[in-house]
């Protein structure tokens, strides 16, 4: 049996490997590297990646993060490209094919059908006198020394270095595309981070009932609205606008300090200036406020005109959090 302390120290042998490994990518970034982002950025087509074995893994991974980020990407399996699947490959597409040694089988056969179509061809290698980076028109070094694997042989840290330039890649498109929140979102509309980038206020008051009261409301019919509309708050509305609101926790502390409440109204107990967003409000800055001010509830209002009131428990059905 291995110790605890043994399984310990091999995991962060095997991180700092790593870690190691991906820093020296930054003295491999040359010209190539810039001539391989501005390629795909001016590009009309689309980008293919491929790869064999844990780099088709790698390339899947590349696909997904492009897409996501706004360049349109494809994953071709380098096996498969040859039985039927170049067909995908159109006029003005750039291809990337990934390979740790650049020599094997697949790839010797699948460069030169590459290059026979004239597309544009940028390798992502740790040998860069491969066959993959001779045919290629633009080399993107991920070397390395050794894989964190014990016995040099599993993908580990050569992996790592190509997703990680995968990234680099990704992430000077979107800067030159200036890519921005609401763009992202487009791409992710569903699950909770679509929710967090898309959902607004307006989407989770649609059906919401709207408690309110007038200043002078006696206490007693402050407290009905506040339970029939089960929001654990109303509103306080003189001449339309929205003045205060009277919470659950107003109505404990006043019972705490008085002995009757025949003589009371809403405008005694309210809390003047409540936290008031518009419908447009995105969700997750709505979140934010009740969780900066320590509340439940805010009002919802646009130009004045009183909307609803937003429960922290309705941000928390939609699973943003």
């Amino acid at each position: 049996m291995i110790s605890k302390e043994n399984i310990l120290a091999i995991a962060k042998k095997t991180i700092l490997s790593e870690s190691e490994a991906i820093t020296k990518l930054i003295d491999f970034l040359d010209e190539n590297f810039y001539e391989a982002v501005q390629r795909i950025y001016e590009t009309k087509g689309r980008l293919i990646v491929t790869g064999i074995g844990k780099s088709a893994i790698i390339a899947q991974k590349m696909v997904a993060t492009f897409n996501s980020t706004g360049t349109p990407s494809m994953f071709l399996h380098a096996a498969e490209a040859i039985h039927g699947d170049l067909g995908m490959i159109q006029n003005e597409d750039i291809i990337i094919c990934i390979s740790k040694s650049g020599n094997s089988p697949e790839i010797k056969v699948l460069v030169p059908l590459l290059k026979r179509f004239g597309n544009t061809l940028i390798a992502i290698t740790g040998n860069t006198t491969s066959f993959l980076a001779k045919g290629s028109d633009f080399v993107l070094n991920t070397t390395v020394n050794t894989e964190a694997c014990p016995i040099n042989l599993a993908p580990t840290n050569s992996t790592t270095a190509q997703l990680v330039m995968g990234d680099a890649l990704a992430v000077c498109l979107m800067e030159m595309r200036d890519f921005k929140p609401e763009d992202f979102a487009v791409y992710h509309p569903g699950g909770a981070l679509g929710k967090k980038l898309l959902l607004r206020v307006k989407d989770m008051i649609e059906h919401s009932l709207k408690p309110a009261v007038t200043p002078d409301t006696s206490i007693k019919k402050a407290i009905f609205e506040i339970s029939e509309k089960r929001l654990g708050v109303t509103a306080v509305i003189e001449d339309n606008k929205i003045i205060g609101i009277i919470t659950d926790g107003d109505i404990r502390r006043m019972l705490n300090d008085v002995d009757t409440i025949a003589d009371l109204t809403a405008k005694d107990i309210m809390s003047k200036n409540p936290k008031i967003v518009s419908s447009e409000t995105m969700a997750v800055d709505a979140l934010n406020i009740l969780e900066d001010f320590s509340i439940t509830q805010l009002i919802v209002a646009d130009n004045g005109e009183y909307k609803g009131v937003l429960h922290l428990h309705d941000i928390l059905k939609e699973g943003i959090v």
